[in-house]
C-alpha cells in the first residue's frame, strides 16, 4: 500500500510530467516531498481503493511537519482541516452553520456555555483554535484549526456533522434571524435571463427564508435532500495539515470519516444554452457612496480545462496593465478614470462551471462618467489592437516565467489559509496540478486566445454603471430584494456597429513594454550570512546610526529564498503640524502615488511589491518581494520622488479623487464607531469633515508652495530584511542619501501622536447616526482604557488582556450571537492605540437599538466573574496553552516576519522577540491573576474602570432614546472640548512615534 519514501533535495514541481508522475501514482497511497520555498513540505496524497478502508472518493492531501532535525523544519505549525463540498449549480443554500449545527453522536445539551454546536467551538477555544465556513455557488467550505495535540478531538467532533446531522428546526430558526443581506451583484443576477440559473436571489435574508415557511417549504427537509444528495464522499475533499505523521494522519481519516456516506466520484456537469444577459443594454445602479464606475461585462464559455493555457489571465493582464500604452495610463492621462481592473471575477457568479464572466471595471472621475460610450469605445480600440497585433508569444513567455518562479520560491502560508486554497484546487484540478495548476503557463495556443478574444463584441457585453448621479431620473425600476433603484437604457444602435470595428487606434494605446524588473538571479546569500557576524542573530542590528537615517539589517537564514522587504518611515517637517499641513501632506503623497503608478506596476507584475502610505508625518514606503531588482527600483522610486512636481490637470483628478474618498469615509457603521473612538482618544485627529472643507479651498499654487518646505527636514528609519548582504544593505540606505542630501529633522520637530488619559471611574459616551441614511444597522463599542505600554515592564500585563480575550471571546459570541441573536458582528478584542492598552467589546445589529445592545453587552460583562470563578483548573490551563502555542508559532514567512519587526521599530519597542517573553510572563499567570485584572479595569465601580461607550444609531432607531442616561454618564457631544480639558499620555518614551 504504502510507496517508498524518496526525498527530492531541491526539487520543486514543475510542468515537467514525468517529474509529477514520480511523485504522485493514483490508486495507492503514496508519499513525496515537494519544495515550496522553505521550509520543505512533506506531502501524501492517496486515493483510497480498498473497500475495508469505506473512504470511497475522499481524495486526501495530509500534510505533515513532523519534528526531525534531519530536515530542519520548525516546531509543528497549529494542524487545520478544510472540507468544501459542491451543492448544486448556483443553489441559494442556507448558512454552513445549519448543517454544522447538530451532530446525533454528540450530547445535547452540554454544560456551562457549550450547547449543541458551542461544544464544538468550546473545544477549539479552549485549544487555541477557531472554526468558520463559508459558500460559493458551487461548494461549501468547513474549516477549523486546532492546537496539534487536540487534532484527534477536533476531528471526532468535527466529522460527525457529515456522517449524522440533526438539522434541528430551532437552528433553522435561528438561522433565518442572524443572516443579513449582500447586495453585490444582485442586480445582474436580477436582470439576467429568466431561465438561466444566475436568475434567482443569492444570498438570502430574513424575507426570503420566512417567506418560504409561510408558503409551506419545509426547509429542513429541503436542507437534509441538499445533505442526502451531494454530502457524500465522492464530492468531497478533505485536507489536513498537522504534526503527526503521514501514517497517523491516514490511520485518522479511515477510522473517523470511514463511516461517511458513498457516492458518485464525478462533479456533475451542467450546460446552459441561453445567453446571460440581453443584449446591447446598459444598465445605470443609484449608488449608496459617492462613486462612478463603469463595469464591462463578457460572457466566455468555462475555460478551467484550459489551465495550462490560462487564455483569460493573459487578456487580463493585456487589458488590466497600467504601464504606458495602456487603456488605465490613457484613460487617466485623459482625466476620465481613477482607476482599471480586467479578469475573470473570483466569484462564483463569475467563474463556474458554467461560464466565465470576463469584467472590466472603471473607476471613474466626474468628468468621466459623461463619456462612458467615448471610454468603451476606447476599450473596443484596444481590443481591435489585440487582434491586430496578434497574440504574443513573449508575453505569455513573461507570465510563464513569473508563474514558475513564484512558485518556485513561494512563501509559506498560514496553514488555514494553505488547507483552504488546496481543498479548492483539488475539486478544479487533477492531481498531479492541485499545488501547482494556478501557477502554471504551459501550453503558448495562439488559437485558443484568437477564439477566446472572438467573444470580445459589443453583443456579448453587458455595461453596469454605478453612479449617483442618476437621481433626477423618474424611469427607475427596483430590485425586490434589496430594492435598489436602477434603470435600464438600450445602447444606440449606431454606437454598437462602432464598436464591432473602430475606424482607427489612438496612437497612444500599445502594448506593453518588456519587463525589465522580472529576475534572473535567485542565488541564496547562505555563503555571506554564514560568515557574517548576523547569521544566528534573531533580531534585526542597527547598521546606520545617523542624524538624517537609522537603518536595521537582518538576514534571512530561516526561509532561504530569493527574496526581500526594505521598508522605510520617513518624517517630513511640519507634514501633520495643522489641519492645512495635513491635507496637503496626503496630496502630495498620492500625486506622488499617481506619478510612480507605472513604474510600481511594471514591478508588482513581477512580484516586487509597492507600498506607499501616509502616517502622521510619516511617509511609508514597504518594498519587498524578489530581491535582484529591489534595488533598482528603490532607485527608480527616489529619483522621481526628489524631483517631483505635479500637474494641473493631475492635480484636479487626485483632489477630486480625495474629496470622494472624504465624502464616503464612515460609510459603514463598524467603521464609523472605530473612527468616534480614536476621535476621542487621539489628542491630533483631524475630522474627515473638517478636511473636506480645507481640501475644497486648495489650489496646485499652494501644494507647489508646501513641497519644498516640507522635504527640506527630514528623518528616516528603515529596515532591511532577506535575502540580502550586509553591504547590500548598506548600499540601499545609500539611495536614499544620495537623492535626498538635506538636513536632519531634528527630534522635537518630529509628530509625536498623544493619547487622552481618561479620568478615574471615566462612563464616558458619545452617540452618532448612520452616515448612510438608509442603513439599519446599529452598532455598540464599549471601549475600555487600561494603561500605557511600557515595554518590558508592561509584558505581564499585555499577557494578561490577551489571556483573557482568549477565555472570553467564545462565551461572549456564544451568549450574545449564538444564543440571543443580537447581530450578525458580535466580537471583543485588545486594542493598543498608539501604545495604550484598551480593550473592545462590540455588536452591530439591525434588529435592536444601541440601548438595548449596551445593557446585553453590561449583562454579560456582569456575569464575567461567575464565569471566570467557574474555570476549572484543566480548563484555565488549556487557554493559557493554547494562548502559549499561538505566540510561539513560527513566522510562517519571510514577509510576516518582516512586518513583525518592523512593528517594533516603528513602535519604537524593539523588543523583537516579544512574544516569546510574553510566553514566559504567561507560565506565570493564575486565575486569580485574570480575576484581579477584570476587577481592576473592567468592573465598576474600580477608579481604574474607564469606559468610552461608542453608539452608532441605525436609520430605524430615534436617537431620542440616547437621552435617557444615568447620572455618572459624561456625554461627549465636542470631542475637541473634552479633550482639551483632559491629561494626554505622552505614548512613546522618546518623544517620538
Amino acid at each position: 500500500l504504502y510507496h517508498s519514501v524518496e526525498e527530492y533535495e531541491d526539487t520543486w514541481i514543475d510542468d515537467s510530467q514525468s517529474k509529477v508522475d514520480s511523485l504522485l501514482r493514483l490508486g495507492t497511497i503514496n508519499f513525496s516531498f515537494v519544495r515550496l520555498g522553505c521550509p520543505k513540505r512533506l506531502y501524501k496524497s492517496f486515493v483510497d481503493t480498498d473497500a475495508k478502508h469505506n473512504v470511497e472518493g475522499l481524495l486526501d492531501k495530509c500534510h505533515s511537519f513532523p519534528q526531525s532535525e534531519q530536515i530542519s523544519l520548525p516546531r509543528p505549525p497549529l494542524p487545520f482541516l478544510d472540507i468544501p463540498l459542491v451543492p448544486r449549480p448556483l443553489l441559494p443554500l442556507p448558512r454552513e452553520a445549519t448543517i454544522a449545527e447538530f451532530s446525533t453522536t454528540i450530547p445535547s445539551p452540554f454544560v456551562m456555555v457549550a450547547t449543541r454546536r458551542s461544544l464544538y467551538d468550546s473545544y477549539l477555544s479552549k485549544h487555541g483554535g477557531s472554526s468558520n465556513a463559508y459558500t460559493e455557488t458551487e461548494y461549501t467550505c468547513y474549516h477549523f484549526e486546532v492546537k496539534r495535540e487536540f487534532l484527534n478531538g477536533a476531528l471526532r467532533r468535527f466529522s460527525q456533522f457529515f456522517i449524522s446531522p440533526l438539522v434541528k428546526m430551532e437552528a433553522m430558526e435561528r438561522e433565518v434571524l442572524q443572516s443579513d443581506a449582500c447586495r453585490l451583484q444582485q442586480l445582474q443576477c436580477h436582470t439576467s435571463a429568466h431561465n438561466h440559473p444566475l436568475n434567482r436571489f443569492f444570498w438570502g435574508n430574513k424575507k426570503s427564508l420566512v417567506d418560504a415557511m409561510e408558503k409551506g417549504i419545509n426547509l429542513r427537509e429541503q436542507i437534509l435532500k441538499l445533505y442526502k444528495d451531494y454530502y457524500h464522499g465522492g464530492l468531497m475533499k478533505l485536507v489536513i495539515i498537522g504534526g503527526e505523521s503521514l501514517d497517523v494522519l491516514e490511520s485518522w481519516v479511515v477510522e473517523l470519516f470511514g463511516a461517511v456516506k458513498k457516492g458518485p466520484q464525478a462533479n456533475p456537469v451542467f450546460t446552459v444554452e441561453s445567453p446571460i444577459w440581453k443584449s446591447g443594454k446598459v444598465y445605470k445602479l443609484e449608488a449608496v457612496k459617492d462613486v462612478h464606475i463603469l463595469d464591462l461585462l463578457w460572457t466566455l464559455p468555462c475555460l478551467h480545462q484550459e489551465y495550462l493555457k490560462k487564455p483569460e489571465d493573459y487578456l487580463a493582464h493585456l487589458l488590466g496593465h497600467e504601464g504606458r500604452g495602456s487603456l488605465h495610463s490613457f484613460l487617466k492621462t485623459r482625466g476620465w478614470a481613477t482607476s482599471l481592473s480586467a479578469g475573470v471575477g473570483d466569484e462564483g457568479i463569475y467563474r463556474s462551471s458554467i461560464a466565465y464572466v470576463f469584467i472590466v471595471s472603471i473607476h471613474l472621475t466626474d468628468s468621466g462618467v459623461e463619456k462612458i460610450f467615448d471610454i468603451i469605445g476606447f476599450v473596443y480600440q484596444y481590443l481591435k489592437l489585440l487582434r491586430q497585433d496578434s497574440p504574443q508569444e513573449w508575453i505569455f513567455n513573461e507570465l510563464q516565467n513569473i508563474g514558475n518562479m513564484d512558485f518556485r520560491f513561494a512563501e509559506e502560508q498560514p496553514q488555514d489559509d494553505y488547507a483552504a486554497e488546496l481543498a479548492e484546487n483539488m475539486h478544479f484540478y487533477p492531481p498531479e496540478h492541485v499545488i501547482y495548476g494556478e501557477y502554471v503557463y504551459k501550453t503558448w495556443d495562439e488559437q485558443l486566445l484568437k477564439q477566446v478574444l472572438g467573444f470580445f463584441v459589443p453583443e456579448n457585453m453587458r455595461v453596469d454603471v454605478v453612479s449617483k448621479s442618476f437621481l433626477k431620473s423618474e424611469d427607475f425600476q427596483y430590485e425586490p430584494w434589496f430594492g435598489s433603484r436602477y434603470i435600464e437604457e438600450d445602447i444606440p444602435q449606431n454606437l454598437m456597429e462602432l464598436w464591432r470595428n473602430p475606424p482607427e487606434i489612438d496612437a497612444s494605446l500599445h502594448l506593453p513594454s518588456k519587463n525589465e524588473f522580472i529576475p534572473s538571479d535567485f542565488s541564496i546569500r547562505t555563503s555571506d550570512a554564514c560568515v557574517d557576524d548576523f547569521a544566528n542573530s534573531t533580531s534585526p542590528i542597527c547598521i546606520v546610526d545617523e542624524a538624517l537615517i537609522k537603518f536595521w539589517y537582518k538576514p534571512d537564514s530561516t526561509f532561504k529564498v530569493p527574496r526581500a522587504s526594505t521598508y522605510f518611515r520617513i518624517s517630513m517637517k511640519g507634514g501633520y503640524a495643522d489641519l492645512k499641513s495635513c491635507v496637503l501632506s496626503e496630496l502630495f503623497i498620492h500625486l506622488l502615488k499617481d506619478e510612480l503608478n507605472e513604474i510600481t506596476y511594471q514591478a508588482s507584475v513581477a512580484k516586487l511589491e509597492t507600498s506607499v502610505s501616509y502616517v502622521g508625518d510619516m511617509l511609508e514606503l514597504k518594498v519587498y518581494g524578489f530581491n535582484e531588482k529591489l534595488p533598482l527600483l528603490l532607485s527608480k522610486f527616489f529619483s522621481v520622488s526628489k524631483s517631483f512636481i505635479p500637474t494641473d490637470d493631475k492635480f484636479k483628478v487626485i483632489k477630486e479623487d480625495r474629496k470622494r474618498a472624504l465624502k464616503n469615509a464612515n460609510m459603514k457603521p463598524l467603521s464609523h464607531a472605530t473612527y468616534l473612538r480614536l476621535q476621542v482618544l487621539c489628542e491630533s485627529f483631524y475630522d474627515v469633515d473638517e478636511k473636506l472643507h480645507c481640501l475644497n479651498d486648495l489650489f496646485l499654487d499652494d501644494l507647489v508652495a508646501f513641497i519644498p518646505e516640507l522635504l527640506s527636514q527630514l528623518y528616516v528609519e528603515g529596515l532591511c530584511h532577506g535575502n540580502l548582504s550586509k553591504e547590500e544593505a548598506i548600499s540601499i540606505s545609500n539611495i536614499f542619501k544620495m537623492n535626498f542630501p538635506v538636513k536632519p529633522l531634528p527630534i522635537e520637530l518630529r509628530h509625536a501622536e498623544l493619547v487622552i488619559c481618561f479620568p478615574t471611574d471615566a462612563n464616558l459616551v458619545r452617540d452618532a447616526s448612520v452616515k448612510n441614511k438608509s442603513d439599519t444597522n446599529s452598532v455598540v463599542e464599549l471601549y475600555f482604557q487600561i494603561e500605557q505600554d511600557f515595554g518590558m515592564e508592561s509584558m505581564k500585563l499585555k499577557a494578561l488582556i490577551d489571556l483573557f480575550d482568549e477565555i472570553v471571546e467564545e462565551p461572549f459570541f456564544n451568549q450574545l450571537r449564538t444564543k440571543e441573536q443580537l447581530g450578525y458582528v458580535v466580537q471583543c478584542s485588545p486594542r493598543v492605540t498608539y501604545r495604550v492598552f484598551g480593550f473592545c467589546f462590540c455588536i452591530q445589529s439591525s434588529e435592536y437599538n444601541p440601548v438595548y445592545l449596551q445593557g446585553r453587552i453590561d449583562n454579560f460583562l456582569n456575569g464575567l466573574e461567575v464565569l471566570l470563578d467557574g474555570l476549572d483548573g484543566d480548563s484555565f490551563e488549556n487557554y493559557k496553552n493554547g494562548l502559549m502555542a499561538k505566540l510561539l508559532e513560527k513566522d510562517p514567512s519571510l514577509t510576516y516576519e518582516s512586518n513583525r519587526l518592523w512593528n517594533q521599530i516603528v513602535e519604537k519597542r524593539y523588543i523583537f522577540d516579544m512574544s516569546e517573553k510574553e510566553a514566559e510572563e504567561l507560565r506565570n499567570i493564575s486565575k486569580h491573576d485574570v480575576v484581579e485584572w477584570y476587577k481592576t479595569y473592567l468592573k465598576p465601580p474600580s477608579p481604574k474602570c474607564r469606559r468610552l461607550l461608542i453608539r452608532v444609531w441605525g436609520c430605524n432607531t430615534d436617537l431620542k432614546d440616547a437621552e435617557a442616561l444615568d447620572q455618572s454618564v459624561q456625554v461627549i457631544t465636542d470631542p475637541v472640548a473634552f479633550k482639551k480639558q483632559s491629561n494626554s499620555k505622552d505614548t512613546l518614551q522618546s518623544g517620538e512615534k
